[in-house]
């Protein structure tokens, strides 16, 4: 697999990275712990060299698993993951006090296995804590070497501004896809304009956009898209004309609805790296095709002609989480 810079931090990474956290929390029951390493180690046959997870994953339980899947190739691979969230659960709110992000920084090593964490995201921007503090505590532990980069995720172009003026910032990690396309409007032109990498989580809008979900799917009370309204019937039903636009652009090119809006993806900037989670090899499989997939100029025009006709329907986030981003 080819790799990508992100921005002008230097951090080299495969081209379509692995999102873990479905394998132990968000998307129904956690997988099967050696079904779980097995993937993570398939994707690593296969080219992918940079994994994602996050303290909040389990809590714990996500990185504890990469830890043991990527022991013995720790030295190949790029492994990204999070602070921000009080005792690393969601619910109970930011929590991004220095003190705090290096208690996170150790939990995390040792989880992980590791001596050096290669990105280390601030999940969500805290309002409680000045920004030049996180920025400055992982500076710091940039300069002992426990932290080698500096990320963010979802957060705003203030928040982007104030981090990075105190330590670069080597990736912003939000959402971006064909159904949510907000970035573009302020984001990656700052992201540009920095040097900043931007990593693409659900780049297949949690699945919608491989075609397999529909008003009929149901999911678990665990799973996190029960609660988000756009996996609402009713929205679903509505974004279905996404799903057909895709696939029939899709049979064109000879590839699945899911590789095309990762190619997609892909062919926006040099500089995005999408990261894909799955639980199924198939699907592992499939997402790492995507970088076969060409789009050229003329295709590109047609799906961006065909989406300005597509109205997506639904809020990614309810409420309570919705608040969280773009700070």
């Amino acid at each position: 697999m080819n790799t990508r810079t992100l921005g002008k931090s230097g951090l080299r990474v495969s081209e379509i990275g692995l999102g873990c956290m479905g394998l132990s929390f968000g998307l129904g029951p956690a997988t099967n712990k050696a079904d779980a390493i097995a993937l993570v180690r398939a994707a690593f046959e296969r080219g992918v060299t940079f994994f994602d997870t996050a303290e909040a994953y389990g809590p714990g339980a996500n990185e504890e698993l990469l830890g043991e899947a990527l022991a013995e190739i720790r030295d190949r691979v790029v492994i990204a993951t999070k602070f921000g969230f009080a005792e690393g659960v969601v619910l109970k709110g930011m929590d991004s006090r220095p003190e705090r992000i290096r208690a996170v920084a150790e939990a995390s090593l040792k989880r992980l296995r590791t001596d050096r964490i290669d990105l280390f995201y601030q999940h969500r921007v805290d309002p409680n804590v000045p920004m030049e503090d996180v920025a400055g505590t992982v500076r710091d532990l940039i300069k002992e070497g426990k932290v080698k980069h500096f990320g963010l995720s979802e957060a705003g172009a203030q928040s982007i501004r104030k981090a990075h003026a105190v330590q670069p910032v080597a990736a912003l990690q939000s959402e971006y896809s064909m159904w949510w396309r907000e970035p573009e409007k302020e984001i990656l032109p700052l992201c540009e304009e920095l040097g900043i990498g931007f990593v693409a989580f659900s780049p297949l809008g949690k699945g919608f956009l491989t075609g397999k979900i529909d008003e009929t799917t149901t999911f678990a009370k665990d799973d996190f898209r029960s609660i988000v309204p756009r996996f609402s019937v009713e929205a679903r039903k509505a974004n279905q004309s996404l799903i057909d636009v895709i696939g029939v652009i899709a049979k064109t090119k000879n590839a699945t609805p899911a590789q095309i809006a990762i190619a997609w993806l892909l062919a926006q900037k040099p500089w995005i790296v999408p990261i894909p989670g799955t639980t199924k090899l198939h699907r592992l499989e499939e997402n790492i095709g995507a970088t076969s997939v060409e789009l050229a100029a003329p295709d590109l025009a047609r799906i961006a002609s065909a989406l300005a006709e597509v109205k997506v329907e639904g809020d990614r986030y309810p409420p309570s989480l919705a608040r969280n981003v773009g700070r």
